[in-house]
């Protein structure tokens, strides 16, 4: 992790001297000279940091060594950003001093504090220049002290320029392929399709145990979606519990999954009745993942056997585990299932099938012998198994496999650093930038889900992203992220509807292993009611900081937190804080990252404009913060600032101009924010905007032409509120020009209740939609509460990257868009457009019934949704003149909900293969005439393999 700090912290100085010599005014004197000093003990340690980051993990004295140049690199870096900052502050100034000759100034200073404020400055610089002496005499002795420990010159590699590159065919490396448990499945199988408990007991507990990474989880999954299982139970329950054991938590997630609605209820006893009642009687089978408590009264608290009493005979509880204690505690040894090592056959198996994916058989042939030298010392376990296959995959030659097979690391001997092996391995095989950003994953809890974007922007608050390239630095998160989930560090992946990931987990033994790593800089700490003075951290060592489960009140740090000056990372996830306490934020001063989400915060308080390292401020979800101070505008290095969700948030300051580094900015769901400041319009880096709350008549709102400057706009735009009059807003907009926008996501004004908008066709609906004509390169388009026609989307025809549409209420719509040759288009949802009568060719994208069409239509269109169409009578599939084509080949999914009047379903659906799923609800007509067995139509869908049809109060 040195090498990665200490080569962006190299960039720094450079960066700072090149800035420090523009300026006019020498903001400090006499430092350029131990700036150069410092940079030239650094680039000397740079060369054997590779050699000394293997060294410590064995020698503590290198360990020591390292501690001590990472903790003056830090205290470099905070001084060198201060002296960033204080050049950013003066050119604001010049600005703000230029604009005064000419109209007027935008953030005045009073002119009788000039001459104190210039004599502040020049100590303030005398600080900087004082503390950089020091830095520099100390890394002066540590440089001098390396030459003990006889370190190796490296080679030291680029940084993101360097990634191993992952062939074009395959995105991320897949593992899902099971290797051996035969044995192991077919004995749990037994047990969970058996009638009654062998024991004589109403039900049965099946504890899951082994090493982390034996692969427990992924047997308990097996057999829960085996079909007989599925077939042998009437509800199931999959519950992850992991550290530590919350009754709460737990019985809300079994009732949640039951499908009952989300509990506001803290009461276990409420909970455990609800359970019952869904449960009572029924065949149930629940799964209770990573189990780590042997803690008796938990279990007994929890009252499961209680509520397993009253269920069908046969009903099982399923539990993974590390530790036996858990099967003990139970009661339930006698059922037990031990995972041990895989059998040989098996993990060479396994090896191969990742390690030689997409491989020439003569290519892989080659590297047999050491691929089976590297799996025995693997030693049965699943999880290096698919580490060291990842880690191969990306090795060309036989010399690279021979280096990983020889590799010192094995040497360790402690079970625990055994375990850690393959992933010590693999962590040195990635770039210190990419180290740097999977250890920073320590600071989320066990089992959380990491969203991916929000990854990338921490990981940039940090300064992990830099580039000598020039690049963006979201595409260079972006490839750290897919290295890091090619090598196995990251797994269950969530991905939305294209295919694309949005988050992902980190499993329990990657977890402990960058903990292991991080453990005196990344502290997780679990607030205990009652306990919060017990909590004690080893000082300025601790650089990031994560508090879960605190109870609601003030933010205000024990005493014990006091010397923890230089945290960089301040997150509270599980917690319910609703102010922050000015000590808090007084000694908070080196903090890059404020996580703040999901809280009940009243207000944030000024002195958060002290905080001038802050880059990412997440303060989303914040359901009673009104406003922000005025100072969060000093925060002159903010670089994210996530308000998403605070639904009672209703104006933000006015010089967020100030803000010239802010590249994301989230307010999508702030429901009573009017408008955003117009002084937004100079911030000409910004990449993301979410969303657009469009306000005519206000001379100090930011108006919609003004996005025409911002052409780095990226990722998702809601654009809501339109208005009639908007349309010449909209051509200066230069949505054509937003070549990065993936989403476009339109609103139109929803009538004020009076009748008389609601009841018309709005022309200007058409204008807007007219002129609003995206960049090609758009990938989901939406348009929300349309009063306009679908004639007005003529140049959606030219979106031939185009993936997913949806259309809400659409009140004057009488015809669907052309969208049947879409090239691109896999998912269309169609809801609430109530004046269409028939769905005809036009919809398939033929202008004329007689035009000759031939080829695919709708070539790959995956999901479709009819929703909301009480009109809707005729859907005709039928292209006349034309027997050479072909309609929606590819068509998995299909519903249609609240469409009384429609007669039939088209011929064309009979004849799709790939149909799997019809969903049919509220819909008189068809629910007669496709009724399973009776229908007149049911033998043309009988064939579907996932049939819903029915009526809401069925």
């Amino acid at each position: 992790m040195a090498d990665a700090f200490i080569s962006a912290l190299l960039e720094q100085l450079a960066s700072v001297v090149f800035e420090h010599t523009k300026q006019a005014v020498t903001l400090v004197l006499n430092a350029e000279e131990d700036v150069h000093s410092f940079s030239s003990h650094l680039n000397a340690i740079q060369a054997v940091l590779e050699d000394a980051e293997e060294k410590q993990v064995m020698e503590a004295r290198v360990r020591d060594w390292l501690e001590k140049l990472k903790d003056v690199s830090y205290e470099m870096d905070d001084v060198l950003d201060e002296w960033n900052t204080e050049i950013l502050k003066q050119q604001l100034e010049e600005g703000e001093s230029a604009s005064v000759t000419k109209k007027k100034v935008c953030f005045p200073t009073p002119a009788n504090c000039f001459c104190f404020g210039q004599v502040s400055k020049a100590i303030h610089h005398h600080n900087i220049a004082t503390r950089i002496k020091k830095l520099n005499e100390k890394l002066t002795v540590i440089a001098a002290e390396k030459e003990q420990y006889d370190f190796h010159l490296s080679t030291i590699r680029g940084s993101d320029e360097q990634l191993i590159q992952r062939p074009k065919t395959s995105s991320l490396v897949d593992i899902s392929t099971i290797f051996g448990r035969e044995e192991e499945k077919e004995c749990l199988l037994s047990k969970l399709l058996r009638e009654s408990n062998q024991d004589g007991g109403r039900f049965l507990v099946i504890p899951i145990v082994g090493m982390g990474g034996m692969g427990k989880t992924t047997l308990a999954q097996l057999a829960y979606n085996d079909e007989k299982v599925t077939t042998q139970f009437d509800k199931k329950v999959w519950v992850c519990v992991s550290d530590p054991f919350d009754e709460i938590k737990i019985s809300k997630a079994i009732t949640e999954n039951l499908g009952g609605a989300q509990s506001s209820s803290n009461e276990l006893e409420t909970l455990i009745l609800c359970i019952k009642s869904h449960v009572e009687n029924k065949k149930f089978l629940l799964v209770l993942d990573d189990v780590w408590t042997e803690d008796k009264t938990k279990w007994e608290n929890l009252k499961l056997p209680v509520i397993m009493q009253s269920c069908a005979k046969g009903s099982t509880i399923l539990v993974t585990t590390r530790k036996q204690g858990v099967a003990k505690m139970m009661k339930a040894t006698s059922n037990m299932i031990l995972l041990d090592k895989l059998r040989d056959r098996d993990c060479l198996a396994l090896f191969n099938s990742i390690a030689f994916l997409d491989r020439e058989e003569d290519e892989a042939n080659g590297f047999g012998v050491i691929g089976e030298e590297i799996v025995k010392k693997c030693k049965g376990l699943p999880l290096a198994l698919k580490t060291l296959g990842s880690l191969v995959w990306h090795k060309k030659t036989r010399e690279e496999w021979r280096e990983v097979l020889n590799s010192k690391v094995w040497e360790l001997e402690e079970v625990e650093e055994q375990v850690f092996r393959p992933l010590l391995l693999s962590y040195y095989d990635l770039t210190p930038a990419v180290k740097r950003c999977l250890l920073y994953c320590a600071i989320f809890p066990k089992d959380y889900e990491l969203r991916k974007d929000n990854l990338i922007e921490l990981w940039m608050s940090q300064d992990y992203l830099n580039s000598k390239k020039n690049k963006q630095k979201r595409r260079i998160g972006q490839n750290y992220f897919e290295s890091l989930a090619m090598r196995s560090f990251f797994q269950d992946f969530r991905k939305d509807d294209t295919g694309n990931i949005r988050g992902c987990k980190m499993h329990d033994i990657v977890h402990d292993f960058v903990h292991s790593l991080t453990k005196k800089e990344i502290i997780i700490i679990e607030a205990v009611e009652g306990a919060n003075q017990r909590m004690e951290l080893s000082g300025d060592k601790v650089r990031h900081l994560t508090l879960t489960s605190l109870p609601e009140g003030p933010l205000s740090f024990p005493t014990s937190f006091y010397n923890c000056k230089n945290m960089r990372t301040l997150t509270l996830p599980y917690s319910s804080i609703t102010t922050i306490s000015l000590g808090s934020i007084m000694q908070m001063k080196c903090l890059r990252t404020l996580n703040l989400s999901h809280k009940i915060l009243n207000e944030v308080p000024k002195e958060i404009g002290e905080l001038i390292h802050l880059r990412c401020m997440d303060l989303s979800h914040s359901g009673n913060l009104k406003e922000l101070p005025d100072a969060v505008c000093d925060l002159y290095n903010l670089q994210t600032l996530v308000l998403e969700g605070c639904s009672e948030l209703q104006k933000l300051p006015k010089a967020m101009g100030k803000l010239i580094n802010l590249k994301h900015l989230y307010v999508r769901n702030c429901y009573k924010l009017r408008y955003l400041p117009k002084g937004i319009r100079s911030l000409k880096i910004l990449e993301a905007l979410d969303c657009f709350y469009v306000c005519e008549g206000n001379d100090e709102a930011l108006r919609l032409g003004d996005l025409g400057t911002m052409d780095q706009l990226q990722g998702s735009l809601w654009i809501e509120r339109l208005g009639k009059d908007d349309a010449s807003e909209i051509e200066k907009a230069q949505f054509g020009n937003k070549e990065h926008l993936s989403h476009l996501g339109v609103g139109f004004q929803v009538g004020d209740g009076d009748g008389d908008d609601d009841a018309v066709q709005r022309k200007g609906d058409e204008e807007i939609l007219n002129a609003l004509q995206p960049h090609q390169n758009l990938e989901h388009l939406s348009i929300w509460n349309c009063h306009g026609t679908t004639k007005s989307l003529y140049w959606i025809k030219s979106l031939h990257n185009l993936r997913k549409v949806d259309l809400l209420n659409w009140e004057f719509c009488e015809l669907l868009p052309p969208l049947g040759k879409l090239p691109s288009l896999e998912i269309l949802d169609i809801w609430v457009i109530e004046k269409v009568k028939k769905v005809g060719v036009e919809f398939l994208g033929i202008e004329k019934e007689e035009e000759q069409v031939s080829g695919i239509l709708f070539p790959r269109l995956k999901q479709l949704s009819f929703i909301g169409m009480p009109n809707w009578e005729e859907w005709e599939g039928i292209i006349k003149n034309s027997s050479e084509i072909q309609i929606m080949p590819c068509l998995s999914y299909l519903e249609i909900t609240r469409c009384p009047k429609l007669k039939a379903l088209p011929d064309l659906l009979y004849k799709i293969t790939t149909l799997r799923t019809l969903k049919i609800t509220s819909c008189e007509i068809l629910e007669r005439d496709y009724q399973k067995d009776v229908g007149k139509e049911w033998h043309n869908i009988s064939h579907i393999p996932n049939l819903t049809i029915e009526s809401p109060w069925n």
